[in-house]
């Protein structure tokens, strides 16, 4: 692990902010069939003037804003990834202003998402505190680097998937004797596939290379060092690619593609959830130890998907096409659970918009979503999608909690009265992102 909060930029990166700088041009997209990729990233500033920050006093390693840009078929999109919890509408406005001054891809070509790390600041509106302000200001300066650098190695590209296997996750739902909380559940459903999709230049070297598994980054939530500091780390999605980018080198960007995060922990965290013989739960932290825990599940993790992308082949010719769609859910009153129970309120109150970013790229198809999905959605996502290859990705636009699927809601989890959505949700977006991939065949 790093521990220096300055950007750490490197030559794709210095490259792409001379671009930005002078600003780009719209570029035009390639004919139909043929691809061409970029790829950029760079380290958010959290300067010592900017600490604490939403409760952290410190940073182990940085948090990263990773830029992918894709061209063909006469469409040109982008998709953002960031190294947070979630972002804010406001921060994801002005990311899509210096995106677009940065490679020319239209707005609503501009995909912005999280990897879900717990151990990163919350993004706040910049109108409450000048450090707000500051914060959002570093979120987007990085932005632009990343976008710049992705600009700059725009180049004709070939593409290719594969998938494995990585156990570093598990349901976190628990019987307690009190009703289902936060755990290990080991006998409940987890989903241990990884998918890779790997981006090569024309001579085989690899621009990119983007995963996708089901797994809150939270290895070390809330966990508090010795000395009494709380660290910002991008946790357990941050030390796979690191990882990965370690194995190809500094021309290389690894992205992570969170999946389902609404019932999925790492498999071992630092402060952690611990259930007695009495069913009774009770939560501890194993301090500095917890950094144990991160580096192992992040090297296993980071191991596989490198594992998986050496066994892809890429190929030149690759049809893109995006869409954007949505369907209408009904909604609930959103509960703020701080322990289990065994009812809850379900009751529609109304009806709020959950939209879906769906892009296909040869043999594969992106789906993402703003909340946090269950392990059925996902898997019910990637059954009927009619793609060889799927990825289904939470916490699209920033993030929207939780949208349980039908189990959590009959045994009312954590996940269920988190929720802002009411039981039959997930299973309506999942029927539309059916619908939607179909028409991209």
């Amino acid at each position: 692990m790093v521990t220096e909060n300055q950007p750490s930029i490197s030559r794709r990166t210095v490259l792409g902010a001379t671009v930005a700088a002078i600003g780009s041009p719209a570029l035009a997209a390639p004919e139909a069939g043929t691809l061409e990729v970029g790829a950029g990233k760079a380290a958010i500033a959290v300067p010592g003037s900017l600490l604490p920050l939403d409760g952290f006093t410190t940073v182990h390693d940085d948090l990263y804003v990773r830029v992918l840009l894709l061209a063909g078929s006469g469409t040109t999109v982008a998709l953002a990834i960031l190294d947070l919890t979630s972002i804010s509408a406001e921060a994801i406005t002005a990311m899509r202003t210096v995106i677009g001054e940065a490679t020319g891809v239209p707005a609503a070509n501009i995909m912005v998402t999280v990897t879900h790390t717990f151990s990163a600041p919350h993004v706040q509106a910049t109108t409450q505190s000048a450090q707000a302000a500051a914060w959002v200001a570093s979120i987007v300066a990085a932005t632009r680097s990343a976008a710049g650098a992705a600009a700059a190695t725009r180049a004709p590209a070939k593409v290719g998937y594969g998938s494995g296997t990585c156990d570093v996750n598990v349901n976190r739902n628990v019987a307690t004797a009190a009703g289902y909380w936060l755990g290990t559940g080991e006998s409940l459903p987890s989903s241990k596939t990884v998918t890779v999709a790997r981006f090569d230049d024309l001579a085989g070297r690899p621009i990119a290379v983007l995963a996708n598994y089901d797994v809150q980054s939270c290895v070390m939530m809330e966990s508090v060092t010795a000395g009494g500091d709380l660290p910002i780390t991008a946790d357990l999605a941050g030390a796979a690619v690191a990882h990965v980018e370690a194995q190809y080198g500094p021309d290389t960007v690894g992205f992570f593609l969170v999946g389902a995060c609404g019932d999925q922990f790492p498999a071992y965290r630092a402060k952690r959830y611990t259930i007695d013989k009495d069913r009774n739960w009770s939560q501890v932290d194993a301090g500095d130890a917890g950094w144990t825990l991160l580096t192992v599940q992040g090297e296993r993790l980071g191991t596989e998907i490198v594992r998986v992308a050496q066994t892809i082949t890429t190929g030149g010719r690759a049809a893109l096409g995006y869409t954007r769609s949505a369907v209408t859910v009904a909604t609930i009153a959103q509960g703020h659970p701080t322990g289990p129970v065994t009812s809850y309120d379900f009751t529609p109150t109304g009806t709020a918009s959950a939209p879906l970013w769906v892009f296909r790229l040869g043999a594969a198809v992106f789906v993402g979503a703003s909340p946090e999905l269950s392990t059925g959605t996902a898997l019910d996502i990637r059954e009927h999608s009619g793609f060889r290859h799927t990825f289904v990705a939470s916490m699209f636009e920033g993030g929207a909690k939780n949208m349980a699927d039908r189990w959590n809601y009959a045994h009312v989890t954590y996940e269920a009265v988190d929720s802002g959505y009411a039981p039959g949700s997930a299973e309506r977006l999942a029927a539309r992102a059916e619908t939607v991939t179909k028409q991209l065949r």
